[in-house]
């Protein structure tokens, strides 16, 4: 630390001393004087005299305090992988020779003809574990970040996998991190660390036969109070940015941050767009910022934009109205959560403009901005620390109160690191219980100086407009990402509070009707859990058997694929998709009602389970099915119907082992002119089974279900998961693996051993053809569903037909060798294959598996024209 910041520190310390001491005299002050200020307003309102005696000094000493300036640092920006300096984000990144770094197993790699922009034109690839040495000039509290881009011609750099750690700390920054996860590129890691030492060190160590890479580096300090002591003491002041959201504007860049950062635009975290519209006034000038809130804490473009609530009055009644953010977060584990606002909304301070701000459904925390600033667009901001849930979710929201309706300028969400540094552990506060801690900023100077000046407001103020009060047992509506349409106001009537009352499906049953059917959701009656939820079996009222799947709170499916798995399954009816019983939404539940499918899920037959094994030929039916229910789902009339989550836990057995497929919630119905086009800004699915081209472009269409499909059959074939870190790194991904397998003829390696000695050849040739059409990286080249059912009835034809030889002249483990799969195919004609084919279907469509509501007409017969 410089000598000139050391004594600037110490003033910083003196101010806030005699601040505390002025106050003190100050509060003695007023109490002496029996609040004679209220009398002295009140009897002459013109003459203020005790009033400039008590507030000068404060503002004079707020000034003093804010003039502690943050310098934005030249030092450390690092160009990895070159001794070259290059400029971005208005910085200079200094070559590597500018900084010590291990260099043996290392190389450069140069990858400009690619990258566009410089920093990721070069990368620094480790064999071995590696470090760079930095030497700071104080401790304190740093800003790490860490760059990581990959091309498309090195598809090398996107499938390494390494860990990030740091010096002074117990356990890495980043653990198995891989590009391949991230649904970014390049990929920015930013870390809040609180450093002990001059001597900071930073080390990559690559995983098990693959290797780490890094394109730039930056560590500087943090201004200060970035992160108030009071929030997070200094032992638990080791964060990692999640998400950073520009509420209500664009996306900003390190062009235009003051500390570099990106700010991401927030549309895609609102579960419902309608209730809310973006602001940005004509008056929203430069904030004003106050005390230790600078344009360092967030840039002025996030304080001159803000979302609204498209707020509606009723007269006489109380409107409850919440928009929500949510976010994908890691279970059980500790977030950091910054929320900031800046009263750009009305032109004048009404101290009566009140809302309330959410956590998970918890908090309500009231944000006064009138009382909070006592001026016009100043900014400020409320910090919590929450532990999420186990469902991997986290939600914030914001809640009209009365008549005021709430806004929000940005947000920030920050994992709490669970790291050791010198400054201790960072055990969290509150061991397996939620923990909120609510922090205001320091505006004004101090917080000391918002209760001084609260207290005199409460006096002098004469009266107060009433406001109608929210009902305490409000708490929002889980929110959930992405999704459209007209707001929800939720009005509260005791019991019909409805978010479908316009859906008029006729499918509604009685909250009651459901605590019958689970005995009050009985323990003993849970058969699963997932993503929404847990699922009950239940017998209703006319003896069906049922799965009942009530949604958790801040589970990972919401409000929005609840609607979207009731229109789905309401205007569909096929033998192999799960049929809707009907749903439950009273009391802001949200509970689906499924036919009961006695045998589960189709991964549960193959792996993690002691059932007994699948055979080829049931295998072979099971796929059958559900490529055929995928097909129809693809072959609407009127517009696809894209699944999006195909997997082996979303393929449902019944007594019979008909497979039928299940979970609609994630589904997107397109129109007939978007079924090659539709861009999806929100990814959904699940890693592992998701369309690599998807995930790229944002493209949607029916051939990101065909990849997906492609995953479940190598699934069947070798009883193992889609993804699985337990394995080599080659064999991780299970889609990648299958076709190396298949291009390397090591097709043996692949065979769920149970199965070997019941799989003919061809058929095994067969199936393995048509995994690959549906795993084609390009998705023109992928075959459709329609082709997939009549390959698989084709592989399932030939496995029936083939002529048994005796065991002792099997010519392989998987099979009766060529000379049985040449019977078959002299057995086996087209013509027989497909009109067994339509014998089925037309077996199918009498039993309503292909048949449509009649007054929805969403999906014309299935009808295949012709085979391959």
């Amino acid at each position: 630390m410089t000598q000139q910041s050391r004594r600037l520190k110490q003033r910083c310390k003196y101010y806030k001393s005699t601040l505390i001491i002025s106050f003190i005299f100050i509060f003695i002050f007023i109490s002496s004087q029996d609040f004679s200020i209220e009398k002295e307003l009140m009897e002459n309102p013109g003459n203020f005299t005790s009033l400039p005696f008590i507030m000068i000094p404060l503002f004079l000493l707020c000034f003093l305090l804010s003039s502690s300036a943050y310098s934005p640092p030249d030092k450390f920006f690092i160009n990895c992988g070159s001794n070259s300096n290059v400029t971005y984000g208005r910085r200079t990144f200094f070559g590597e020779n500018s900084v010590a770094f291990t260099k043996q197993g290392s190389e450069a790699i140069d990858q400009s003809a690619s990258a566009t922009s410089p920093i990721y034109q070069t990368v620094r690839t480790f064999r071995r574990r590696s470090s760079y040495s930095f030497k700071l000039d104080s401790s304190g509290f740093y800003i790490v970040r860490l760059h990581f881009s990959a091309v498309s011609s090195r598809p090398e750099l996107l499938a390494s996998r390494f860990s990030v750690s740091v010096s002074a700390f117990g356990h890495p920054l980043l653990k198995n991190f891989s590009l391949q996860n991230s649904t970014e590129n390049p990929h920015v890691e930013e870390f809040l660390l609180t450093i002990g030492s001059v001597a900071f060190e930073i080390s990559f160590e690559p995983e098990k036969s693959s290797f780490a890479l890094v394109n730039a580096i930056e560590v500087f300090p943090a201004p200060e109070d970035f992160i108030p002591d009071q929030t997070l003491s200094p032992s638990n002041k080791n964060l990692r940015t999640v998400y950073r959201l520009n509420v209500g504007g664009e996306k900003l860049t390190p062009d235009n941050d003051t500390l570099w950062r990106n700010w991401s635009p927030d549309d895609d975290f609102l579960y419902n767009k309608g209730t809310v519209r973006n602001v940005t006034p004509p008056y929203a000038g430069k904030p004003s910022y106050q005390g230790t809130l600078t344009e360092y804490t967030a840039p002025d473009y996030v304080y001159q934009t803000a979302k609204v609530m498209n707020f509606t009055r009723s007269e006489g009644v109380t409107v409850l109205m919440n928009v929500t953010w949510t976010f994908q977060v890691k279970k059980n584990a500790n977030y950091f959560i910054r929320a900031h606002f800046c009263d750009i909304i009305n032109p004048s301070l009404d101290p009566d403009f009140a809302f309330f701000l959410y956590v998970n459904g918890e908090l309500g925390l009231e944000i006064n901005p009138a009382l909070k600033m006592m001026q016009t667009a100043a900014p400020f901001y409320n910090d919590s620390v929450v532990v999420s849930d186990g469902s991997g979710m986290l939600n914030v929201s914001i809640r009209n109160k009365g008549d005021s309706y709430g806004f929000l300028n940005g947000l920030q969400v920050m994992e709490i690191l669970g790291l050791s540094g010198s400054s201790g552990s960072s055990t969290p506060r509150s061991s397996g219980k939620r923990v909120y801690v609510i922090a205001g900023s320091v505006a004004g100077g101090s917080v000391l100086i918002l209760i001084l000046l609260f207290l005199l407001f409460l006096k002098l103020k004469k009266s107060k407009k009433p406001v109608v009060e929210a009902a305490s047992v409000w708490s929002p509506l889980p929110g959930y990402r992405g999704g459209t349409g007209s707001s929800h106001f939720r009005v509260l009537d005791g019991v019909n509070n409805s978010p479908l009352l316009n859906l008029n499906l006729g499918l509604k049953i009685a909250f009651a009707e459901i605590l019958t059917a689970t005995n009050n959701f009985d323990e003993r009656f849970l058969v699963g859990k997932g993503g929404f939820g847990n699922v009950y079996k239940g017998v209703l009222r006319d003896g069906r058997k049922v799965a009942i799947k009530r949604a958790q709170e801040g589970s990972g499916q919401g409000l929005l694929e609840f609607q979207t798995e009731i229109q789905v399954l309401s205007k569909i009816r096929h033998r192999h998709l799960v049929s809707l019983t009907g749903y439950c939404d009273e009391n802001s539940e949200m509970i689906l009602v499924y036919e009961f499918m006695e045998k589960g899920t189709l991964k549960e037959h193959l792996y993690g389970s002691n059932l007994p094994s699948l055979t080829w030929k049931q295998r072979l039916e099971i796929c059958i099915g559900a490529a055929r229910g995928l097909h129809y789902l693809h072959s609407g009339a009127t517009g696809a119907i894209i699944h999006r989550d195909v997997k082996s836990t979303n393929i449902l057995l019944d007594e019979n082992l008909v497979a039928k497929v299940a979970d609609f919630g994630l589904s997107k119905l397109t129109l007939p002119d978007q079924i090659q086009t539709h861009f999806s800004s929100n990814i959904k699915g699940t890693f592992g089974y998701l369309d690599p081209e998807y995930f790229q472009t944002n493209i949607l269409t029916e051939k990101s279900d065909v990849y997906s499909f492609g995953v479940v059959l190598l699934e069947v074939l070798c009883a193992r998961p889609a993804i699985d870190r337990s394995l080599p790194h080659e064999e991780v991904n299970l889609g990648d693996w299958g076709m190396f397998c298949k291009s390397k003829g090591k097709v043996e390696e692949l065979v769920d051993p149970t199965l070997r000695g019941q799989i003919e050849q061809n058929s095994l040739r067969k199936f393995l053809e048509v995994a690959e059409k549906c795993l084609k990286d390009n998705s023109g080249e992928r075959t459709s569903m329609a082709d997939v059912v009549w390959d698989l009835e084709y592989a399932l034809q030939l496995q029936r037909l083939t002529v048994h030889r005796e065991p002792h002249e099997d010519s392989g483990a998987t099979g009766t060798g060529s000379g049985g799969g040449v019977a078959a195919l002299q057995l086996l004609s087209v013509s027989e294959s497909f009109s067994s084919f339509v014998q089925r279907q037309s077996l199918d469509d009498s039993r309503g598996g292909g048949t449509v509501l009649s007054d929805s007409q969403v999906f014309s017969q299935l009808n295949i024209s012709e085979a391959r």
